[in-house]
């Protein structure tokens, strides 16, 4: 008999299939929001495998058909703005870890990647999804603006244009359409996204790992201002009204009223 006290799982999953890594979000009573511990976890694992010269490519996915739901909202106590800008400092490792590193990664979608959990997506080099996945950035319903490094890289896939709707109108997108303006690069039948992933990995895995090194850190070179500027006006929104507000209304399951304040 299991004890009713007993913590829920919150943890990174690795499974190794010869040269390649998957890395699984697995906090399924939060729907893989990623949460700072597990945004730690996640780092600490890519690190192993980035140490690992037998290790030459990783696959990221969530677990229970949910990739992420984004960010742990009942976590984002910032009381001031330097603790904002520390979230963001600690965040910001993962970032360039995932932007710069020298493995490649690939993305395997199933059902929602919404805020944090598409811009994860957003810093792999190569997304599966499946064709009912859902991808938003909805960081204006609580008072936030994009992070992660999705102001930078959500144009940089689907244009400055389709960005601005998705992160002002919170336009979703099914698997069918993200693929359509390509917000990811291959699309699957529900439930085979890990093994499409896998087979897309696997051909990484074999290809000169060398220059997907130096092409990756070639696509990132612009990231620090981005990341900067980010740091700076989330820090700034951590502390508003407003986005207290916001998480007031979403854990209340109610509409929020914004001020501006």
């Amino acid at each position: 008999m299991s004890d009713a006290t007993e913590a829920p799982v919150m943890r990174i999953a690795e499974e190794r299939h010869g040269a390649v890594l998957v890395l699984t979000i697995d906090y399924p009573s939060r729907r893989n929001a990623l949460a700072v511990p597990l945004r730690q976890a996640l780092e600490d694992a890519i690190e192993r495998a980035s140490a690992d010269t037998s290790i030459r490519c990783l696959v990221l996915t969530g677990s229970g058909g949910v990739f992420s739901a984004g960010g742990d909202i009942t976590g984002m106590n910032i009381e001031n703005p330097y603790d904002g800008r520390e979230r963001m400092r600690r965040t910001h490792r993962l970032v360039r870890l995932m932007a710069r590193g020298n493995l490649p990664i690939v993305a395997a979608v199933e059902g929602w990647a919404v805020g944090a959990g598409l811009s994860l997506t957003l810093l792999c080099d190569t997304v599966v999804a499946a064709e009912n996945a859902r991808f938003m950035a909805g960081f204006h319903k609580i008072g936030l603006m994009a992070d992660m490094g999705m102001p930078a890289t959500l144009p940089a896939r689907i244009g400055v244009g389709r960005a601005r709707d998705m992160l002002l109108h919170h336009t979703q997108y099914l698997g069918t359409e993200a693929k359509a303006i390509g917000l990811v690069d291959y699309v699957v039948a529900p439930g085979l996204a890990l093994e499409a992933a896998m087979e897309k990995a696997q051909a990484l895995a074999e290809s000169a790992p060398l220059p997907i090194a130096y092409t990756r850190q070639w696509f990132a070179e612009d990231l620090d201002k981005a990341l900067a500027r980010e740091a700076d006006f989330q820090a700034t929104l951590f502390v508003t009204q407003d986005h207290k507000e916001g998480r007031a209304a979403f854990l209340g399951k109610r509409k929020p009223v914004f001020t501006g304040k």
